[in-house]
Parts: structure tokens; C-alpha cells; sequence
């Protein structure tokens, strides 16, 4: 199915769901924000935590309300911003901001960056049900370590208090799927349930040796996702020098903010134990 069908049948399920259908005076992210803020992409390593923060502080975050997790003597920086809900059951929204070796990091993953970012913009405002922790994951590419790092550190209490999490990870090929081995099987009902309201079909794919950060979570017993949007030759572009703004299709990025903001306002209104 073309990406431009696909975004128009996903209008109407963004408007009515609960959380969103409520929100007064929430501006929502147009295409063209969206290009805007992948076109500014620090392809530089060295760039991308302060390109983070900086996305944060644009989203409507307070300087002083974004937090630099530090572990492994200083090797691993995880860029942090909390919201407040009217629980403290919470909800863990991550994407990855580290690159490869190759390419600029656009498709992976700052594409799941400003997808995350973007998130927090509508939901910052709001007044949700679930306490939410978003998260810039550092040295996704070298094993997973900033989410490992990142959920080693949590307590039983922090664990027992989340709900879910949400991981955003590589954009800009295709319409919105989820990575099988590392999400949860009512999670991905979930995202599966969304597709239908949407007149779309999702999928659910394995990748043989692909991981990615939700699966620090799952194996910790937390129901979590990772959605993505690429499209079958994913291997010609990440982890290549291809992995550029060229090969970004905006239509795919924007339709998986769009997704992940109903899949997460649909979350929010659940029981935090509904997807364990």
C-alpha cells in the first residue's frame, strides 16, 4: 500500500482515540516539521547528544528538565526527560541516538529520535494517566549497552511501577512494523489492532541476529516493542554509507509518529498490567 493512503486512513484513528480526542489546543506535528527536524541531523558523533538535547529543548522540555544518565565509568550517556502523569505507573518511551561506524545515522536512528521527541511534544502538556520516562538511548550499536545499563540500575519498585515500553528504531523505508523477537506478544497485538482501525496491515517481521533496545526490557519482564518502518532491503541502507537523507521517505517517518502517538495514548488509557 502506497505511504500516502496509509497516512490518510491513519487521520481518522489519531482523532478519536481517548487520551488525543480530549487534548485542547495540542499542535501536532505536520510533515513538515518533520522533515525539518530530520534534516537536522548531526551526522558528527560527537554532535548527536547535544542534536538530542536540543530536539528536547525545541519539543517544549526546560533545559533544566533534561537529565545526562552516566554509567560505565562515564562511557555510556543516556539523555533522560520525565512527565508527570496522574499515576505513578509508568511508561519508558526510548529510541536510540548512538550511529555506526558507516553513514550518517539518519534511518538509524534519528529518525526514531525525532519520532520519541516528537511524542513528547503532544504529550508534555497533557494532562495522562501514566508517568512517562523518555529516553535517548546511548551505544545502542555496541550490544544494547545504554538500555542494559538503564534497566540494571532500576530498582524492583521502578520495575514493578512499569507498565510497558516503547522503542522507536529506524524510519523512513515503509509503513509502520514491529520487530518480532524483541516485543511483547500483546504489544504487538496492540499495534496489530491500531493497523486494522487504520485500514492497515501490520507487521510483525524476524530478523535472524537483529536485536534492539526494547529487548533489554523484555528480558527483564517488562511488556515492550520496538516499531520500525522499513522496508524489505533495510540491509542496502543501515549500517552502510547509503544511510543518509536521501534515502529517507518522510511519508514513512511521519506516519510512524502519527502511529506511535496513538499506539501510546492507547497504552496510557490501558491497565499497566494489560500487556504483561
Amino acid at each position: 500500500m502506497h505511504l500516502s493512503k496509509v497516512f490518510k486512513l491513519l487521520l481518522i484513528p489519531l482523532l478519536v482515540t481517548p487520551l488525543l480526542v480530549n487534548a485542547q489546543g495540542v499542535k501536532y506535528a505536520t510533515k513538515e516539521d518533520i522533515a525539518a527536524a530530520v534534516n537536522a541531523v548531526p551526522c558528527k558523533v560527537e554532535e548527536r547528544l547535544e542534536g538530542v538535547k536540543n530536539q528536547f529543548l525545541v519539543a517544549g522540555a526546560k533545559a533544566e528538565d533534561i537529565k545526562v544518565e552516566k554509567f560505565d565509568k562515564d562511557k555510556i550517556s543516556n539523555v533522560v526527560v520525565h512527565k508527570k502523569g496522574n499515576t505513578d505507573e509508568t511508561v519508558i518511551i526510548g529510541a536510540h541516538y548512538d550511529r555506526s561506524d558507516s553513514g550518517c545515522g539518519v534511518v538509524d536512528n534519528w529518525t526514531g529520535i525525532i519520532v520519541m521527541t516528537q511524542i513528547y511534544k503532544v504529550l508534555a502538556p497533557m494532562t495522562t494517566n501514566k508517568s512517562y520516562i523518555f529516553v535517548a538511548f546511548d551505544k545502542e550499536e555496541d550490544g544494547l549497552r545504554g538500555s542494559g545499563q538503564m534497566v540494571k540500575a532500576m530498582t524492583p519498585e521502578q520495575i514493578g511501577k512499569t507498565c510497558s515500553m516503547i522503542n522507536f528504531d529506524s524510519f523512513g523505508q515503509a509503513a509502520p512494523m514491529s520487530l518480532r523477537s524483541v516485543s511483547s506478544s500483546k504489544l504487538l497485538d496492540l499495534a496489530k489492532e491500531i493497523g486494522k482501525e487504520g485500514g492497515l496491515k501490520f507487521t510483525d517481521v524476524e530478523i535472524p541476529g537483529a536485536s534492539a533496545d526494547s529487548a533489554s526490557f523484555k528480558n527483564k519482564k517488562i511488556a515492550a516493542i520496538t516499531l520500525s518502518g522499513l522496508a524489505g532491503d533495510w540491509q542496502s541502507i543501515l549500517h552502510t554509507s547509503n544511510d543518509k537523507i536521501a534515502k529517507v521517505n518522510i511519508d514513512s517517518v511521519y506516519i510512524g509518529y502519527r502511529f506511535g502517538l496513538v499506539f501510546t495514548s492507547k497504552v496510557d488509557v490501558a491497565g499497566c498490567k494489560d500487556f504483561s
